[in-house]
């Protein structure tokens, strides 16, 4: 399973209505494979539910940052944020944290 939860470092609370899209990534090619918005807690909580239907590989995290802020009036650097991550065992559990602000991001491999 892959799981994110977004929280808005500039205002010190999480990231309610933010579009994440997942997408396997093979050489060029790019297949979206899962989209949600996160919850009022900044959570997609299964964003991909069953990775033995996908399997192992290189995944595209994609974060809409750029409408999440211009909703709120807030002027911001980046559009959208992509992290990539590498499931090596699809039977675990990656769960994402992403934490952003207008200008900036930064992310890890939570649990």
């Amino acid at each position: 399973m892959i799981s994110t939860h977004v929280l808005d470092v500039s205002i010190g609370r999480p990231a309610p209505g933010m579009r994440v899209t997942a997408s396997r990534v093979e050489d060029t090619r790019r297949s979206t494979i899962a989209a949600d918005v996160t919850d009022s807690e900044g959570r997609v909580r299964e964003l991909v539910p069953d990775m033995a239907l996908v399997g192992g590989g290189v995944f595209e995290l994609t974060f809409e940052t750029g409408t999440y802020f211009s909703a709120r009036g807030v002027t911001h650097f980046h559009p959208r944020v992509t992290v990539t991550i590498e499931v090596a065992d699809p039977s675990q559990h990656y769960h994402v944290p992403v934490l952003v602000s207008p200008f900036g991001y930064t992310t890890y491999r939570g649990s």
